[in-house]
Protein backbone atom coordinates (compact mmCIF):
# COMPACT_ATOMS: atom_id res chain seq x y z
CA UNK A 1 0.00 0.00 0.00
CA UNK A 2 1.24 3.29 -1.00
CA UNK A 3 1.03 6.12 1.75
CA UNK A 4 1.75 10.01 0.86
CA UNK A 5 2.98 11.78 4.11
CA UNK A 6 1.67 15.59 4.89
CA UNK A 7 2.47 17.83 7.39
CA UNK A 8 2.91 21.66 7.89
CA UNK A 9 4.11 22.67 11.27
CA UNK A 10 5.13 20.64 14.58
CA UNK A 11 5.62 20.91 17.49
CA UNK A 12 8.76 19.39 19.57
CA UNK A 13 7.30 16.24 20.87
CA UNK A 14 5.93 15.62 17.03
CA UNK A 15 9.39 13.90 15.65
CA UNK A 16 9.04 10.54 17.97
CA UNK A 17 5.49 10.39 17.10
CA UNK A 18 6.08 10.62 13.59
CA UNK A 19 9.44 7.99 13.55
CA UNK A 20 6.75 5.70 15.37
CA UNK A 21 4.50 6.18 12.73
CA UNK A 22 7.46 5.63 9.91
CA UNK A 23 8.65 2.31 11.71
CA UNK A 24 4.94 1.01 12.03
CA UNK A 25 4.20 1.35 8.03
CA UNK A 26 7.60 0.23 7.11
CA UNK A 27 7.17 -2.74 9.21
CA UNK A 28 4.09 -3.41 7.19
CA UNK A 29 6.04 -3.15 4.05
CA UNK A 30 3.85 0.08 2.71
CA UNK A 31 5.50 2.73 0.50
CA UNK A 32 5.53 6.10 1.76
CA UNK A 33 6.22 9.06 -0.22
CA UNK A 34 6.87 12.72 1.60
CA UNK A 35 4.40 15.62 0.22
CA UNK A 36 5.22 19.23 0.46
CA UNK A 37 4.67 21.25 -2.73
CA UNK A 38 1.24 21.78 -3.91
CA UNK A 39 2.51 22.44 -7.66
CA UNK A 40 4.06 19.45 -7.37
CA UNK A 41 0.97 17.24 -6.95
CA UNK A 42 0.38 14.00 -5.39
CA UNK A 43 2.07 10.63 -7.04
CA UNK A 44 -1.05 8.90 -8.95
CA UNK A 45 0.01 5.42 -7.30
CA UNK A 46 -0.87 6.78 -3.99
CA UNK A 47 -3.73 4.76 -2.24
CA UNK A 48 -4.46 6.74 0.85
CA UNK A 49 -3.14 10.69 1.59
CA UNK A 50 -2.23 11.00 5.29
CA UNK A 51 -2.51 14.65 6.76
CA UNK A 52 -0.27 14.60 9.89
CA UNK A 53 -1.88 17.96 12.06
CA UNK A 54 -4.83 19.51 13.05
CA UNK A 55 -7.86 20.41 11.64
CA UNK A 56 -6.04 23.25 9.22
CA UNK A 57 -3.21 21.21 7.90
CA UNK A 58 -6.81 18.37 6.54
CA UNK A 59 -7.87 21.53 5.28
CA UNK A 60 -5.00 22.20 3.49
CA UNK A 61 -4.96 18.97 2.03
CA UNK A 62 -7.08 20.07 -0.65
CA UNK A 63 -5.12 21.88 -2.35
CA UNK A 64 -2.61 19.13 -2.69
CA UNK A 65 -4.60 15.97 -3.83
CA UNK A 66 -7.57 18.45 -5.97
CA UNK A 67 -9.47 16.33 -7.98
CA UNK A 68 -7.62 12.74 -7.84
CA UNK A 69 -9.76 11.95 -6.10
CA UNK A 70 -6.98 10.26 -3.64
CA UNK A 71 -8.76 9.18 -0.43
CA UNK A 72 -7.63 11.55 2.90
CA UNK A 73 -7.40 10.39 6.29
CA UNK A 74 -5.87 12.46 9.19
CA UNK A 75 -4.03 12.25 12.28
CA UNK A 76 -4.26 14.75 15.23
CA UNK A 77 -0.88 16.20 15.77
CA UNK A 78 -2.95 19.76 16.65
CA UNK A 79 -5.78 20.84 19.20
CA UNK A 80 -8.97 19.72 18.13
CA UNK A 81 -8.20 17.68 15.19
CA UNK A 82 -12.18 17.18 14.60
CA UNK A 83 -11.76 15.82 10.85
CA UNK A 84 -9.46 13.25 11.84
CA UNK A 85 -9.40 10.25 12.59
CA UNK A 86 -7.03 9.47 15.30
CA UNK A 87 -6.60 11.77 18.63
CA UNK A 88 -3.70 13.73 19.40
CA UNK A 89 -2.76 10.92 22.37
CA UNK A 90 -3.14 8.14 19.78
CA UNK A 91 -0.13 7.07 18.55
CA UNK A 92 -2.16 6.29 14.95
CA UNK A 93 -0.67 2.85 14.41
CA UNK A 94 -4.45 1.26 14.98
CA UNK A 95 -5.95 3.54 12.36
CA UNK A 96 -3.15 2.31 10.40
CA UNK A 97 -3.22 -1.07 10.93
CA UNK A 98 -7.47 -0.55 9.70
CA UNK A 99 -6.15 1.49 6.47
CA UNK A 100 -4.26 -1.64 5.98
CA UNK A 101 -6.73 -4.13 5.99
CA UNK A 102 -8.89 -2.36 4.19
CA UNK A 103 -11.42 -1.97 7.07
CA UNK A 104 -12.52 1.46 6.35
CA UNK A 105 -14.72 3.19 3.71
CA UNK A 106 -14.48 6.07 1.22
CA UNK A 107 -16.58 9.28 2.07
CA UNK A 108 -17.41 11.96 -0.77
CA UNK A 109 -17.36 15.36 0.77
CA UNK A 110 -19.23 18.22 -0.84
CA UNK A 111 -16.58 21.18 -1.91
CA UNK A 112 -17.54 25.06 -2.02
CA UNK A 113 -16.33 26.71 -5.43
CA UNK A 114 -16.47 30.49 -5.15
CA UNK A 115 -15.95 32.49 -8.23
CA UNK A 116 -15.22 36.32 -8.13
CA UNK A 117 -13.74 38.40 -10.95
CA UNK A 118 -10.48 39.54 -9.35
CA UNK A 119 -8.66 36.44 -7.42
CA UNK A 120 -5.08 36.42 -8.01
CA UNK A 121 -2.79 34.01 -9.83
CA UNK A 122 -3.14 30.54 -7.75
CA UNK A 123 -5.70 31.49 -5.32
CA UNK A 124 -7.48 28.03 -5.22
CA UNK A 125 -11.22 28.67 -5.13
CA UNK A 126 -12.43 25.74 -3.64
CA UNK A 127 -13.52 24.77 0.02
CA UNK A 128 -14.03 21.99 2.25
CA UNK A 129 -15.79 23.89 5.28
CA UNK A 130 -16.95 27.41 3.95
CA UNK A 131 -16.53 30.46 2.21
CA UNK A 132 -16.51 33.17 4.42
CA UNK A 133 -16.70 37.27 3.55
CA UNK A 134 -16.65 39.04 5.84
CA UNK A 135 -15.01 43.40 6.71
CA UNK A 136 -11.99 44.70 6.51
CA UNK A 137 -11.73 47.41 8.66
CA UNK A 138 -14.24 48.23 11.83
CA UNK A 139 -17.03 49.36 9.74
CA UNK A 140 -20.06 47.04 9.64
CA UNK A 141 -20.98 45.86 6.44
CA UNK A 142 -24.74 45.56 4.19
CA UNK A 143 -24.90 42.12 2.55
CA UNK A 144 -27.46 41.49 -0.12
CA UNK A 145 -27.87 37.32 -0.65
CA UNK A 146 -29.31 36.11 -3.37
CA UNK A 147 -30.27 32.58 -3.68
CA UNK A 148 -30.79 30.65 -7.44
CA UNK A 149 -31.43 34.20 -8.00
CA UNK A 150 -33.97 35.10 -5.50
CA UNK A 151 -33.13 37.69 -3.07
CA UNK A 152 -33.30 37.99 0.55
CA UNK A 153 -33.56 40.74 3.07
CA UNK A 154 -30.59 42.34 3.27
CA UNK A 155 -27.81 41.47 6.09
CA UNK A 156 -26.33 43.77 8.08
CA UNK A 157 -23.29 42.08 9.70
CA UNK A 158 -19.64 41.98 10.31
CA UNK A 159 -19.64 39.16 7.31
CA UNK A 160 -21.35 35.96 6.01
CA UNK A 161 -20.51 32.66 6.17
CA UNK A 162 -21.30 29.34 3.43
CA UNK A 163 -20.65 26.62 4.84
CA UNK A 164 -21.05 22.92 3.84
CA UNK A 165 -21.98 20.36 6.13
CA UNK A 166 -18.70 19.21 6.77
CA UNK A 167 -18.29 22.94 7.94
CA UNK A 168 -21.24 23.15 9.91
CA UNK A 169 -18.96 21.90 13.00
CA UNK A 170 -16.28 24.72 12.18
CA UNK A 171 -16.49 28.24 11.80
CA UNK A 172 -20.38 28.79 11.26
CA UNK A 173 -20.80 26.99 14.43
CA UNK A 174 -19.62 29.70 16.61
CA UNK A 175 -21.98 31.85 14.86
CA UNK A 176 -25.51 29.78 16.14
CA UNK A 177 -25.35 27.62 13.02
CA UNK A 178 -26.88 24.39 12.82
CA UNK A 179 -24.80 21.00 13.31
CA UNK A 180 -25.67 18.82 9.73
CA UNK A 181 -24.26 15.41 9.47
CA UNK A 182 -21.21 15.46 7.04
CA UNK A 183 -23.40 13.48 4.03
CA UNK A 184 -26.25 16.04 4.51
CA UNK A 185 -26.68 17.44 0.99
CA UNK A 186 -27.30 21.11 2.62
CA UNK A 187 -25.46 24.43 2.49
CA UNK A 188 -25.63 26.57 5.26
CA UNK A 189 -25.45 30.73 5.19
CA UNK A 190 -24.56 31.74 8.52
CA UNK A 191 -24.52 35.74 9.03
CA UNK A 192 -21.46 36.81 10.99
CA UNK A 193 -22.40 38.81 14.26
CA UNK A 194 -25.53 40.65 12.73
CA UNK A 195 -27.26 43.72 13.78
CA UNK A 196 -30.50 41.82 13.23
CA UNK A 197 -32.52 40.54 16.36
CA UNK A 198 -34.90 38.37 13.92
CA UNK A 199 -31.92 37.10 11.63
CA UNK A 200 -31.41 33.29 11.65
CA UNK A 201 -28.74 31.01 10.34
CA UNK A 202 -30.83 29.83 6.50
CA UNK A 203 -30.29 25.92 5.17
CA UNK A 204 -30.27 25.34 1.74
CA UNK A 205 -30.44 22.29 -0.67
CA UNK A 206 -26.69 22.28 -2.44
CA UNK A 207 -27.99 22.76 -5.83
CA UNK A 208 -27.99 26.28 -4.62
CA UNK A 209 -25.93 28.94 -6.07
CA UNK A 210 -25.69 31.70 -4.09
CA UNK A 211 -24.87 35.64 -5.08
CA UNK A 212 -23.41 37.87 -2.85
CA UNK A 213 -22.47 41.44 -2.82
CA UNK A 214 -21.02 43.63 -0.07
CA UNK A 215 -21.99 46.80 0.75
CA UNK A 216 -18.95 48.29 2.03
CA UNK A 217 -18.71 51.76 0.46
CA UNK A 218 -15.98 51.37 -1.72
CA UNK A 219 -13.61 49.76 1.38
CA UNK A 220 -12.61 46.48 0.44
CA UNK A 221 -13.01 43.14 2.41
CA UNK A 222 -11.97 39.57 3.02
CA UNK A 223 -12.84 36.53 1.28
CA UNK A 224 -11.48 33.21 2.76
CA UNK A 225 -11.81 29.85 1.33
CA UNK A 226 -11.47 27.15 4.41
CA UNK A 227 -7.77 28.81 5.88
CA UNK A 228 -6.19 30.84 2.89
CA UNK A 229 -7.93 34.59 2.15
CA UNK A 230 -7.72 36.90 -0.08
CA UNK A 231 -8.84 41.12 -0.40
CA UNK A 232 -11.91 41.53 -2.64
CA UNK A 233 -13.27 44.36 -4.01
CA UNK A 234 -16.57 45.50 -1.97
CA UNK A 235 -19.80 46.20 -4.29
CA UNK A 236 -19.04 43.38 -6.82
CA UNK A 237 -20.82 39.72 -7.11
CA UNK A 238 -19.33 36.96 -5.35
CA UNK A 239 -20.52 33.51 -6.37
CA UNK A 240 -20.70 30.76 -4.54
CA UNK A 241 -21.91 26.72 -5.64
CA UNK A 242 -21.46 23.07 -5.42
CA UNK A 243 -18.02 22.00 -7.01
CA UNK A 244 -17.58 19.70 -9.79
CA UNK A 245 -15.73 17.19 -7.68
CA UNK A 246 -15.52 16.05 -4.04
CA UNK A 247 -12.75 15.47 -1.67
CA UNK A 248 -12.70 11.43 -0.80
CA UNK A 249 -12.30 11.21 2.97
CA UNK A 250 -11.75 7.90 4.59
CA UNK A 251 -13.64 6.96 6.99
CA UNK A 252 -14.62 4.23 9.83
CA UNK A 253 -18.27 4.50 10.22
CA UNK A 254 -21.16 6.96 10.90
CA UNK A 255 -20.86 6.81 14.25
CA UNK A 256 -17.16 8.39 13.93
CA UNK A 257 -19.02 11.69 13.54
CA UNK A 258 -21.34 11.76 16.78
CA UNK A 259 -18.12 10.11 18.77
CA UNK A 260 -16.17 13.25 17.75
CA UNK A 261 -19.11 15.31 18.13
CA UNK A 262 -19.31 13.87 22.34
CA UNK A 263 -15.62 13.87 22.65
CA UNK A 264 -13.96 16.81 20.87
CA UNK A 265 -16.99 19.50 20.88
CA UNK A 266 -18.33 18.34 24.20
CA UNK A 267 -21.63 17.70 23.14
CA UNK A 268 -24.51 16.58 26.17
CA UNK A 269 -21.80 17.46 28.23
CA UNK A 270 -23.44 18.67 31.81
CA UNK A 271 -22.39 17.73 34.92
CA UNK A 272 -25.75 18.11 36.72
CA UNK A 273 -26.96 14.92 33.92
CA UNK A 274 -23.80 12.67 35.26
CA UNK A 275 -24.62 13.13 38.36
CA UNK A 276 -27.92 12.16 38.19
CA UNK A 277 -27.12 8.97 35.93
CA UNK A 278 -24.40 8.05 38.98
CA UNK A 279 -27.20 8.37 41.46
CA UNK A 280 -29.92 6.50 39.51
CA UNK A 281 -27.19 3.79 39.09
CA UNK A 282 -26.33 3.20 42.62
CA UNK A 283 -30.06 2.92 43.22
Amino acid sequence: MHFALYGRHFGPDAENRIQTLLRHLSDKGARVTFCQDPAAGVPEDVDIFLSLGGDGTFLNSLTMVRDSGIPVAGINFGRLGFLTSAGSGDSGCAVLDRMLEGSYSVEKRTLLEVSYGGFPEGFYPYALNEVAIQRGDPNMIGIEVRIDGMSIPTYWADGLLIATATGSTAYSLSFGGPVAVPDSSVFIVTPMAPHNLNVRPLIVPDTSEIEVVLRTGGRRALLSADNRSVDVDGDRVIRVRKAGFALSCVSFGRDSFFQALHEKLLWGEDRRNDRGCSSLMKK
